[in-house]
């Protein structure tokens, strides 16, 4: 009897999860109902399953709609109705258009057709008009006449009138307007809940052919997924022997190219993972990512393969990844084998200005109707819902504001405690569908067979559900990522290569772990831009391990991760890594878990850690591992792994005669691991990116920091990767109209700012300028300039003000006073060429005053740090401690004065729920000071912007990493260019010009 049914992925309309759809239909007595979300398919893979093992069949179809008014419903007869279905609305959702009054022609597939929409002798076969139970009155006449087309229709959109408040609060929300003024025609009637079956057979009482036309509807549909099968395309080639023949020759010939002479070892690790491979079939999912890799490499686009598949000898074989894992003992069963009941994704990080182009390959490879991107779902948070509902009321932003941080309800008023008792009930509703960060989906059969796609702004089809489903059906996704840290190593290496011809095979990865400079840099925490291991905590951490090889690194990688420095075993790991006998304690408590451990001295570090002690230490299956693993990831908390397998643990730890103490403690470092643990082949993958980044910055530190720089940075702000590129011997200019391009470049030593950095200048204005110059060669003088460009005296200005024109030898106010006068009668210049270009005429202006700080805070202004002087330069005139932090190691235990200028702080809370700090700061002669804030001091000195700031406390160190425990921090106050007092007579100009003029003569002669 239930044809029209609604799930909360309704997207703002819907209230019911899939699990309280089933359960409200078992518990009134149906045994079978039709999920058909409103132009949606997101929950039906998910509905299918949950159906599996219960007493209720189900039935899937589609709500068509244009807005929220229904046009037909569609059901699918069976999987082939549904996927015409899902064509159906791919069409519409892609083209964005409506939905006709008729539904078109299609086979497998029923229409139902509200009351009023279609005349009943208009309808085809497979076409009947639902008849509502309060619309029973309204049989007569046609419909009568025509019982045989007529089928019961009950909505169900909630279950109660809660339900119903919720949705009309999603209506409004999703019409943007005032809960008093939505319009009914936007909302469902009230009686759209689930009635007993026996009232809905009652109320058709009088009319036995509808029931009887209902329950024959429902009965001749069918829809079956065989779920955990795999659904990935099953050929590369022509067959699975093809398939696996091919594998199997790419693999041997990576044998030569990565090693000289394989040992037994590498050759006997190869053929097992080929024997897996074939007995899982997994030979095409191989081939596709090795033909991604084979294209990349074409196209000159740089990546790396990271992940659990980095554990994978025949993925290092086929340059997947470049990691290999006989040198860190990585199991491949990490990635396949035969209990694992998910299947195995590689993640492949490409240069993000490169990832769109690989992923266009990948759906023109393999077919645009079987590919498509992963969604994902966005979910109502419950701060931004109060924000929702406040507006949905009528609430000003000040009382939003307020209620957003309120927990006790008593204080409130009526509405006040609407809104926050309904902002924890629709908390965690799906929102709207969006795209998964990466995965792709290569599909044997069309994606429609399994859901209708949308079309996001990327341009690329994205299946309606999440990678949960995807598993849950039986695909292993394509994971293809963007990162940052990859284009800032090809842009490197494209530097070296104009700046200082010459060319660099990055892949050399065991020269670099050899070199004595990347180790250097590594030991000393020398790593500013450098991917994964440039932040304060990771320099600390590199110093405290004196961290100088490949192992030690791959290691950092994972115990930075909050599971293990959270739950205490990050120091523990230091503890033991410095003082080896506390290893010999560790392994008498238990030497069983010890010697599971023994290459990270006892302590859980990695996934695979978690399996071994899972499998090893506590007896589980590996199946039964397997599902602590996936209880890991952040993407299957939802599902509750860990819980599934606790008992489990502490019952076989017991019968095995662990002490409950020490079983207690695992298992607390088990459940650290939540959401953050890295497998360790992950962990070596992004070692491996460090030591290529590490090896640009030690032999070309000044073209990496200018890839850098023009790729946003990394965990810093612009303003130190230029200090870093000055502390490697850069001369740094501002932008300059003659010298720089929309990014910064190099020449040299000398590096020019790019246009692109300028706050408020426009890209058109910056097109026009490069435009202008590649065609006419370099601007000799501010008048040629405004002769050849288009430019209004507002952006002009900016460039003046910056620096842009230093070439001409003229002062600011100089260019300004000539710029103002040229520009004064229009908002933009025009300039047409004639064949006499007539000389703008100059003025000679009187000598005028400038505060020597002037440049520097134009620069703050414009750039957002100064670049022709040191931050120190700002500060007003006063005696300071010359202390530095070289002095820092002369002075442990001693309280010290210290001037630093702030670079960035970590807040974070205690044990006890109080806020500290961790500062970091860069001292006169451009080196680091780390610094503590515990809370009484946190709050009594808090941080108030950037800036130079005086610090007061004791020097500490630990393990050789040096930081001040503070006990005062005063920012320090900068000069003041309006007091009349400081303002002098201008200098020799040439000290005021900030570009190199021999340089620029060369330029304009």
């Amino acid at each position: 009897m239930l044809l029209n049914c609604h799930t909360y992925y309704s997207y703002k309309f819907g209230t019911l999860s899939i699990d309280e759809l089933i359960d409200e239909a078992t518990e009134k007595g149906y045994h079978s109902l039709v999920l058909t979300d409103i132009n949606n398919t997101s929950a039906t893979i998910d509905f299918i399953r949950r159906c599996e093992g219960k007493d209720l069949r189900p039935v899937v179809g589609t709500d068509f709609r244009n807005g929220a008014q229904q046009q037909y419903i569609g059901i699918a007869k069976n999987n082939n109705g549904f996927q015409k279905l899902n064509e159906h609305l791919t069409m519409h959702l892609h083209e964005e258009a409506d939905f006709t009054e008729r539904a078109p022609e299609m086979e497998d597939v029923y229409f139902i057709y509200p009351v009023g929409k279609v005349h009943p002798k208009l309808l085809r076969e497979n076409e009947f008009i639902g008849v509502k139970p309060t619309q029973v009155s309204k049989i007569f006449g046609d419909l009568r006449n025509y019982k045989h087309k007529l089928v019961v229709l009950q909505p169900v959109t909630f279950r109660n009138k809660r339900d119903f408040n919720i949705h009309r609060l999603l209506r409004t929300m999703d019409n943007n307007t005032l809960l008093s003024r939505l319009p009914k025609s936007e909302e469902a009637n009230p009686d759209e809940i689930m009635f007993q079956q026996e009232k809905i057979l009652e109320i058709f009482s009088d009319f036995p052919e509808i029931i009887e036309n209902t329950r024959r509807l429902i009965d001749s549909c069918s829809i079956h997924f065989l779920f955990k099968k795999a659904k990935n395309k099953k050929c590369f080639t022509n067959s699975p022997d093809a398939d696996f023949e091919l594998l199997t020759r790419l693999a041997k010939k990576g044998l030569g190219y990565r090693f000289n002479r394989p040992s037994g070892a590498v050759i006997a690790r190869m053929e097992k993972e080929l024997q897996v491979i074939r007995q899982m079939d997994f030979a095409s999912y191989f081939l596709i990512n090795w033909d991604i890799v084979e294209y990349a490499r074409r196209e000159g686009c740089y990546y790396v393969g990271r992940g659990s598949g980095a554990n994978s000898m025949v993925a290092y074989l086929l340059r997947i990844t470049d990691v290999d894992p006989i040198e860190l003992d990585l199991y491949f069963e990490r990635f396949i084998n035969p209990s694992r009941k998910s299947p195995p994704d590689f993640d492949i990080d490409f240069a993000s200005r490169d990832r769109d182009h690989i992923t266009r390959y990948i759906f023109d490879r393999h077919g645009w109707d079987h590919t498509a991107l992963v969604g994902t779902y966005i979910t109502f948070q419950y701060k931004s819902v109060v924000r929702e509902l406040g507006k949905v009321f009528g609430l000003p932003n000040h009382e939003i504001e307020k209620l957003q941080k309120v927990s006790d309800f008593s204080s409130l008023d009526e509405i006040g405690r609407l809104v926050l008792q309904y902002s924890k009930l629709i908390h965690g509703f799906p929102s709207h569908l969006s795209v998964h960060s990466s995965g792709i989906l290569i599909s044997e059969e069309p994606i429609n067979a399994y859901s209708a796609t949308i079309m996001p702004p990327k341009g690329f089809p994205t299946i309606h559900f999440s990678m949960l489903e995807a598993e849950d059906l039986g695909f292993a996704k394509f994971d293809i990522l963007g990162q940052r840290g990859l284009s800032k190593i090809q842009d490197a290496i494209q530097l070296v290569e104009e700046n200082q011809g010459e060319e660099i095979d990055i892949h050399n990865l065991q020269t670099f772990k050899e070199d004595s400079q990347i180790k250097e840099l590594l030991k000393c925490g020398n790593t500013i831009g450098c991917f994964y291991v440039e932040s304060p905590a990771m320099r600390m951490l590199l110093t405290k391990l004196e961290a100088d090889d490949y192992l030690r690194l791959v290691a950092a990688s994972s115990i930075i991760r909050p599971g293990v420095a959270q739950s205490g075993m990050m120091r523990e790991y230091i503890l033991r890594y410095r003082d080896r006998s506390r290893c010999v304690a560790a392994k008498a408590e238990a030497p069983e878990l010890y010697k599971l451990l023994e290459e990270t001295y006892g302590v859980m570090v990695y996934q695979e850690d978690v399996i071994k002690v899972a499998h090893l230490f506590a007896g589980l299956t590996l199946a039964e591992a397997d599902i602590l693993r996936r209880g890991m990831s952040w993407k299957f908390k939802q599902r509750n792994e860990f819980g599934k397998i606790k008992n489990k643990f502490f019952s076989n730890c017991a019968e095995r005669g662990y002490e409950q103490a020490l079983v207690t403690r695992v298992w607390t470092q088990i459940e650290s691991f939540a959401n953050y643990a890295f497998s360790k082949g992950h962990s070596a993958s992004y070692a491996v990116e460090s030591f290529q980044a590490l090896f640009i910055k030690a032999y070309y530190p000044l073209e990496y920091m200018v890839a850098t720089i023009n790729n946003g940075g990394g965990f810093y702000r612009t303003e130190l990767y230029v200090h870093e590129a000055r502390m490697h011997g850069a001369t740094i200019f501002p932008p300059c109209v003659n010298r720089s391009e929309n990014k910064t470049v190099i020449c040299g030593k000398l590096i020019h700012l790019g246009l692109g950095f300028l706050k408020s200048l426009e890209t058109s204005t910056i097109n026009a300028v490069l435009q202008e110059r590649y065609r006419g060669g370099y601007f000799r003088s501010l008048q040629d300039f405004l002769a050849r460009v288009p430019i209004s005296l507002e952006q002009l200005s900016i460039l003046i003000r910056i620096g842009a024109f230093n070439f001409t030898k003229k002062t600011k106010k100089e260019l300004l006073w000539n710029a103002h006068f040229i520009l004064s009668k229009s908002k933009q210049t025009a300039p047409e060429p004639t064949l006499f270009q007539q000389e703008v005429k100059e003025f000679k202006i009187p000598e005028l005053y400038y505060h020597p700080l002037e440049n520097a805070y134009d620069e703050i202004e414009l750039l957002g740090f100064p670049v022709t002087c040191s931050p120190f330069a700002l500060l007003e005139k006063m005696r300071l401690p010359p202390t530095t932090a070289n002095d820092l190691a002369l002075l442990v235990n001693q309280n010290v004065a210290i001037v630093g200028n702030l670079i960035t702080v970590k807040r974070t809370r205690t044990n006890d729920g109080k806020t500290m700090s961790f500062g970091v700061f860069i001292d006169f002669e451009g080196h680091w000071i780390d610094t503590v804030q515990f809370p009484e001091i946190a709050a009594r000195y808090p941080f108030s912007g950037g800036g130079c700031y005086l610090i007061k406390g004791k020097v500490v160190e630990e393990f050789g990493f040096l930081s001040i425990e503070a006990s005062e921090i005063y920012r320090l106050p900068n000069e003041n260019m309006e007091e009349p007092s400081t303002r002098l007579k201008a200098p020799d100009k040439s000290k005021l010009l900030q570009s190199n003029v021999a340089e620029d003569a060369k330029l304009l002669n």
